[in-house]
């Protein structure tokens, strides 16, 4: 999973297959306990797949780039929302932020790219309700 505009040398990448989650990084330290889990956190009302949590993630350092992808179930996805209506959402000390993200329609994944750490540990594919900032909300409000 290489992120954009890196080497691949200097990209660390972790997996947790069983929940379709990937993280690929760029940092000056990455400590040994870094890594994926299945989170026990009750996930939030419009998520689209389990959480799942970034063990030591507070511990990175120097962070250039942090790519997050994980899969979800469209099915899910509520009648009539657009299969690209799909952002991962992490955890806070407030609730569940959303973060810019793409969707793979093909491969059912949505995709993060940080410049930073996340702003918590434990991240989750959710719906998000269409209120992105492309317009594409003003459009549906036209509708009607």
């Amino acid at each position: 999973m290489a992120i954009p505009g890196y080497d691949s040398s200097t990209v660390d990448e972790y997996a947790l297959e069983s929940a379709g989650a990937h993280v690929a990084l760029v940092a000056g330290v990455v400590p040994n306990e870094f890594g994926l889990e299945r989170s026990v956190s009750e996930p939030p009302a419009d998520s689209l797949a389990e959480p799942v949590d970034l063990v030591a993630c507070e511990e990175l350092k120097a962070v250039e780039a942090v790519q997050i992808a994980l899969a979800y179930d469209p099915s899910d996805l509520p009648p009539g929302a657009s299969p690209t209506d799909v952002a991962i959402a992490v955890e806070t000390g407030d609730g569940w932020d959303q973060v810019h993200s793409t969707v793979d329609l093909e491969e059912t994944t949505v995709t993060a790219v940080l410049n930073d750490r996340p702003p918590g540990s434990t991240v989750v594919a959710a719906y998000d309700g269409g209120s992105d900032t492309s317009g594409r909300d003003e459009r549906d409000e036209s509708d009607e």
